[in-house]
């Protein structure tokens, strides 16, 4: 669906309007998608559609998955979250994961970015330099 700038621009603004503190707050989410529905203007569905993409984005900025061979002991966890919420700023959102096939280390992912110092990625680069 091909979204006209004046439609962007609305949910941009509606947009902006949801941060609180530079966080997204769940209720005014909540309140602007019944706002413009209610509204019933011809541009709804391009308004939710891009607004829906940017709160997507939002919400992927402020998440991060941490993979790791072993379960973490909750030392190491805390040392985690907060190198973490020093790097990426308050309101990240984090989940741990087991994942025996990364044979040793850690995997953080954060958005685009990923960490990778798990032995398997290691042995990755490794065979692929030969």
């Amino acid at each position: 669906m091909k979204i006209k700038k004046e439609a962007k621009r609305e949910a941009k603004q509606l947009f902006c309007w949801c941060l609180v503190n530079g966080v997204l707050d769940e209720n005014r989410v909540r309140h602007v998608v019944q706002h413009v529905v209610a509204a019933g203007h011809r541009d709804c569905p391009a308004i939710l559609s891009h607004f829906r993409r940017l709160v997507k984005l939002e919400l992927a900025r402020h998440t991060a998955t941490i993979e790791s061979a072993i379960p973490l002991p909750a030392d190491v966890r805390a040392a985690v979250e907060a190198g973490l919420a020093s790097r990426y700023g308050p309101g990240l959102t984090i989940a741990f994961a087991h994942r025996p096939e990364l044979i040793g280390g850690m995997r953080i992912r954060v958005d685009s970015d990923v960490y990778d110092g798990s032995v398997r990625a290691g042995l990755a680069a490794l065979e692929q330099s030969f």
